[in-house]
């Protein structure tokens, strides 16, 4: 990666590792992002007794740690790998695999102007990396804001190729929501009634509904935040209560998380 951060890190930050030694007691890692060493103790590795420590951990291997103890004066930094949930795992993994999306847009265009990855990545970290603390945050921020690098301070012969390639790699994130309605009604037109509570839904932008018999739906909302979603499911439900209500009906819903 061509993410590397001056300085040091902070305590309880979660730093990605690469382990390069394994001894006794110890396990011995990079950090990829800062690029200084650190050590894991062997009690730091996993809850309960380990009698090998190259049962949970091997040179090459990259982990995900938590910062337990920094001595500046010695330069030890003291890492934790058993404190860090599944949770907090993913979360940091994600950050990586977004960066290096971002830096792959930024070897594109390298490639584009004829310079130097390298120094176009540093052209650019250096105006949004203080904000942001990663590239992807700021080329999210202009692809959801339809904005430009240049509102940030990158040079516009930069931000012009750059605005380009990142609207067109990065997408607004889809949040799904949804759930299983089943109506049902004594009316003599009850089918008829059903179709008619449930066609909004049907013609509403980001809603797929799907038949599962019984006067039952499934439905399913997809939206750019929860919000959104939120409001779309309910409406769809309360209008198709209120409209097979009025049959001589009633609607049953069941959220379904994804």
């Amino acid at each position: 990666m061509l993410l590397r951060r001056t300085g040091w890190p902070e305590e309880g930050e979660l730093v990605m590792c690469t382990v390069t030694k394994v001894t006794g007691s110890s396990v011995f890692c990079t950090l990829d992002e800062y690029g200084r060493s650190g050590m894991i103790h062997i009690s730091e590795v996993s809850p309960g007794r380990i009698r090998n420590l190259r049962d949970f951990v091997s040179e090459g291997r990259v982990v995900v740690c938590k910062i337990l103890k920094i001595d500046r004066d010695r330069g030890y930094i003291d890492l934790s790998l058993r404190r860090v949930s599944e949770i907090m795992k993913r979360k940091k993994t994600e950050e990586m695999k977004q960066e290096q999306k971002a830096e792959k847009i930024i070897e594109i265009a390298a490639k584009s102007l004829k310079m130097d990855v390298r120094k176009l990545y540093e052209a650019v970290a250096s105006k949004v990396m203080e904000k942001f603390g990663f590239l992807y945050a700021a080329f999210e921020e202009v692809a959801l804001k339809k904005g430009s690098l240049a509102d940030f301070g990158v040079e516009k012969k930069y931000a012009d190729i750059l605005d380009e390639s990142i609207k067109l790699k990065i997408k607004p994130p889809e949040i799904v929501i949804g759930g299983t309605i089943k109506l049902s009604t004594y009316d003599p037109n009850g089918i008829e009634a059903i179709r008619a509570a449930m066609k909004p839904s049907e013609d509403t932008k980001g809603v797929s509904v799907k038949y599962l018999g019984n006067g039952q739906f499934l439905l399913k909302v997809t939206a750019s935040n929860y919000k959104d979603a939120e409001k779309i499911l309910k409406n769809i439900v309360d209008f198709a209560t209120e409209s097979v209500e009025k049959h001589n009906g009633k609607a049953e819903f069941a959220r379904k998380e994804e």
